[in-house]
């Protein structure tokens, strides 16, 4: 049952059309033969009445006399306005009996039949029908009037058609009309595979069922993408505008059919609509954002139709990317302080295997001692678990390349406030920790942290006993790419840091040690300024 239903568009295109011009051939052609038989039979009607008519009034028929009728003189009229008329039959009827036929023929006909009283009683001119002997045949009766008698009905002059004659006739023309309405069904038919054929090319052979799919799939992508998509035709004209791509461009209204450039100033989508060039990974500013825009042409049969910009806010991209990498780097420096406590068991189980009691108990009273005393001041005096974590992964990373990590005895800090994320400490935190002990691990130097948050702001400060920076690279520190190692894929970790710093709505500084090393201080306020007081 279903396969019923399942045709083609082509196929309901064409079947429409058909039936259509079946319909409107039927109707019209069903109208013509009405029309035209109903004409035909009303002007063979006019010319049997309008022939019989003429001959009643011919003098020689006025006057009738048996010297004509012998000579044939009569008989010649009579033929001669039954050819002129295409007549089937021509009979004058005289009261006294006197019968006149063309063609010539026996008839049991008289003036005084009933068919012609409204001619010989009344003096009427009209039409009838009548079916005997000679067929059926349509009359037109007309009486013949004396010369100089006063008006006296002396016979009926009649016209005779054939009706299988009138009824031929309208057959013909009929026939014409049926030859017309198959041309243009022929016509139509053609015309119907032609369109079907037109439209299914521009639907890309694509059935309705299969476009209404492919609408709500377009749809849900559409909604369910988080980068924001831009489609405009070759007119510059927006025709497709995401919910993210609202969003992010600040559109609340209906943006359809409008010039992408009032929607997006200094756009590239129209640059692109005239060379026909694809652009990816484009930076572009727009509402104080920066996108990562991808603008890629509509081409159509080799001519381009018009563009397509996906973009995504780069904020994003980046935070997810750093905060990727950040793990990453906290996940290595779990897996050193692994390994450097696997070490010192490594140790121990030599020692004691080697039956050295003594040394062993000194080696873990040692590391007891040490790490009660540095888990006592860093969970004493820094309050906040996720410094704490990051703060125990470098100190492990600093011991298993023999750097010295400590905690400024000063240091104090409760937790820090919502604003200020895990991944922001680990990128400011770990990065300045991590370039720190870079810088002397050769010496197997000492790396100092101090933090407070004495005051508005919360102090982060990294000290090394390092080298020191030349304090005309100081300003090139914080630049996107550029590292004091010269290493190529470096020069990334100062950059992020400066990002999270300002974003935070905060400040750093870099200067060198009285003796030597950088120090490299943070300035966070603790309150979001973009927070707004209210005065209660």
């Amino acid at each position: 049952m279903l396969k019923l239903f399942n045709i083609t568009l082509q196929t309901k295109i064409i079947t429409l059309i058909l039936t259509l011009i079946l319909f409107v051939i039927s109707v019209l052609t069903g109208m013509f033969i009405y029309y035209e038989a109903k004409d035909t039979n009303g002007e063979m009607q006019k010319l049997a009445l309008q022939a019989s008519r003429t001959l009643s009034l011919i003098p020689i028929m006025k006057d009738v006399s048996h010297e004509d009728i012998q000579s044939g003189s009569m008989q010649a009229i009579t033929q001669q306005i039954g050819n002129q008329a295409g007549a089937n039959y021509v009979l004058i009827e005289y009261k006294d009996g006197v019968n006149i036929s063309y063609p010539a023929f026996e008839s049991s006909h008289s003036a005084f039949d009933p068919e012609n009283n409204k001619a010989i009683v009344f003096g009427g001119y009209y039409t009838i029908e009548t079916d005997n002997e000679l067929g059926n045949i349509l009359w037109g009766k007309a009486p013949i009037i004396a010369e100089n008698s006063g008006q006296q009905i002396i016979g009926v002059a009649s016209v005779g058609f054939l009706k299988s004659e009138i009824q031929q006739n309208i057959n013909q023309k009929l026939f014409k009309t049926l030859i017309i309405a198959i041309i243009v069904l022929i016509v139509g038919l053609f015309g119907g595979i032609l369109l079907a054929k037109s439209i299914r090319k521009d639907i890309m052979g694509l059935e309705p069922h299969e476009i209404a799919s492919l609408y709500r799939e377009r749809n849900a992508i559409l909604k369910s993408v988080k980068e924001g998509i831009v489609a405009i035709d070759n007119k510059g004209l927006i025709t497709l505008l995401n919910k993210s791509a609202k969003q992010m461009l600040g559109i609340s209204k209906d943006s359809i059919n409008k010039p992408v450039a009032e929607l997006i100033p200094n756009t590239r989508m129209l640059r692109v609509l005239d060379t026909n060039m694809v652009e990816t990974d484009d930076e572009m500013i727009l509402n104080n954002r920066v996108l990562i825009v991808n603008r890629m042409p509509i081409i159509e049969n080799g001519k381009t139709v018009g563009v397509v910009s996906s973009f995504r806010d780069k904020t994003e991209i980046k935070k997810m990317v750093d905060t990727l990498t950040e793990i990453k780097n906290y996940s290595e420096d779990l897996r050193a302080q692994t390994h450097e406590f696997t070490n010192k068991l490594y140790v121990l189980s030599g020692l004691l295997q080697l039956e050295q009691y003594e040394q062993a108990i000194a080696m873990i009273q040692e590391e007891t001692n040490q790490l009660n005393f540095q888990n006592d001041f860093l969970f004493n005096h820094i309050k906040d678990t996720k410094l704490q974590a990051i703060l125990l992964g470098k100190i492990g990373k600093a011991s298993e390349k023999k750097v010295s990590l400590g905690i400024d005895e000063n240091s104090y800090l409760s937790e820090l406030p919502d604003h200020i994320s895990i991944t922001d400490c680990i990128i400011i935190i770990g990065n300045l920790i991590d370039n720190a002990i870079d810088e002397v691990m050769e010496d197997e130097g000492q790396v100092t942290f101090f933090v407070t948050d004495i005051g508005n702001d919360i102090v982060f400060e990294v000290s090394d006993n390092g080298n020191g920076i030349q304090n005309e690279k100081i300003p090139l520190l914080f630049e996107k790419g550029i590292s004091s190692k010269g290493e190529k894929d470096r020069g990334f970790g100062l950059w992020n840091v400066m990002t999270i710093v300002e974003k935070l709505n905060g400040s750093i500084e870099v200067t060198n040690g009285k003796n030597s090393g950088a120090i490299f201080t943070v300035f966070l306020p603790k309150k979001n300024q973009n927070d707004k007081e209210v005065d209660l």
